[in-house]
């Protein structure tokens, strides 16, 4: 299986990502999720992205292989950005690719909901008049998401 695992400061390149795990004749099904930095009503200037460094790679890929296990995926990319991020700059691409749909979409999404209770990164808000938000906190949702995955 072909492992791209990246915490990095840049934009992030998709093609150039999907390119990459969409090798010709076994790859039938590509499936990527990129989740953007929302403005949240106009407020926000950008949010700043902290991360473990090591740890947060580590742990990513420990999910895509979890995922790898329970799927028959043949490539997966998880590529999450820290520093400042403007609104409407992607903040994570996860990309998975296997034979068939199925097993693409259930990767990507399992990788994607433990990425985001799991991976050691904080948020923290700046606001467009110069004074700094607070840390966003968990969502419960999140931890919902992921506990699903725990019944299957």
């Amino acid at each position: 299986m072909r492992l791209d695992i990246r915490v990095q400061t840049e934009r992030i390149d998709a093609g150039a990502v999907t390119s990459a795990l969409a090798a010709p004749g076994a790859v039938g099904a590509l499936v990527t999720f990129t989740g953007y930095c929302r403005d949240e009503g106009g407020r926000l200037k950008a949010l700043e992205l902290e991360h473990y460094p090591g740890m947060a790679e580590r742990q990513i890929a420990k999910i895509a292989r979890e995922a790898a296990t329970r799927w028959p995926i043949l490539g997966c990319a998880a590529i999450h950005r820290y520093g400042l991020i403007a609104p409407g700059e992607e903040i994570v691409l996860v990309a998975c690719s296997s034979a068939h749909r199925g097993a693409a979409f259930e990767a990507a999404s399992f990788l994607m909901d433990f990425m985001k209770t799991s991976a050691p990164f904080w948020k923290r808000e700046h606001l467009v008049d110069g004074t700094m938000g607070g840390w966003v906190e968990a969502k419960d949702t999140d931890d919902a998401a992921a506990d699903r995955w725990h019944r299957l």
